[in-house]
């Protein structure tokens, strides 16, 4: 078994959604859930808020630079993720073509690095 991070990237809108496209996109968000939950390859997900509440560090010659928003400008930004842990690529390919932001924007699998276990 292999965990992935399934990264959900889309348009910010220009305006806040009405409280009707917010619960539109929430229903479909939760049957897909619950769709992955029942196949017991859910591990956690969260949504986020926009780029406009980010704030960003970098570390420069020991001092830390923070700014608000995001690292660059671009056109797609992350609005939430995925982890699911499942036998291979392909089911997870086939889990993050699901998910209801692929139709208009896009969804990036990335494999999570397993870690060594730590003796203690």
């Amino acid at each position: 078994m292999a965990k992935y991070l399934l990264l959900i990237y889309g348009e910010e809108p220009p305006a806040p959604p009405t409280p009707a496209q917010v619960e539109a996109m929430f229903t479909e968000y939760d049957a897909f859930s619950v769709g992955i939950e029942k196949q017991g390859i859910l591990r956690g997900a969260e949504a986020l808020l926009p780029t406009a509440a980010a704030t960003t560090v970098r570390v420069r010659d020991g001092k830390s630079l923070v700014t608000d928003g995001p690292f660059a400008e671009t056109k797609e930004a992350l609005g939430g993720f995925y982890v699911i842990e499942c036998d291979d690529l392909d089911t997870a390919l086939g889990a993050a073509a699901k998910i209801p932001g692929a139709k208009s924007g896009s969804v990036e699998v990335r494999p999570i690095m397993p870690m060594p276990e730590r003796a203690g």
